[in-house]
């Protein structure tokens, strides 16, 4: 599977903003999405996840409340709706796909697909 994400961007601090992940190619038996991000000096660290065929999600505790996952089977597209941001939410934005049965989903080794990251720049 290939994953294109694209929608970041420069934002004030209260601002929101929605990524986009697309995946193409070998979708049907996909098990769930996830955005993982990375902030400059920093490992990377899960965000979201969504489990593909049903609507389980997963958070960091820094997001909830803030961020929102949801998917368009149809479109075999994930989000990643984000509000009242924060500088630091300020890093580089990737999506994963996995196609494996796990009992995490939010560590960076259940995911064996990534897309090629978009930046997401919060001011204060």
């Amino acid at each position: 599977v290939q994953l294109q994400a694209c929608g970041g961007g420069l934002v004030q601090a209260g601002g929101s903003l929605r990524l986009s992940c697309a995946a193409s190619g070998g979708t049907f038996s996909m098990n769930a999405m996830a955005w993982f991000r990375q902030a400059p000096g920093k490992e990377r660290e899960f965000v979201a996840a969504v489990m593909w065929s049903r609507s389980s999600t997963y958070y960091a505790d820094s997001v909830k409340g803030r961020f929102t996952i949801s998917k368009d089977n149809a479109k075999n597209t994930v989000y990643l709706q984000m509000n009242s941001l924060k500088p630091e939410d300020t890093a580089v934005y990737y999506c994963a796909a996995t196609y494996t049965v796990s009992n995490y989903y939010t560590r960076i080794e259940d995911y064996g697909y990534w897309g090629q990251g978009t930046q997401v720049t919060v001011s204060s």
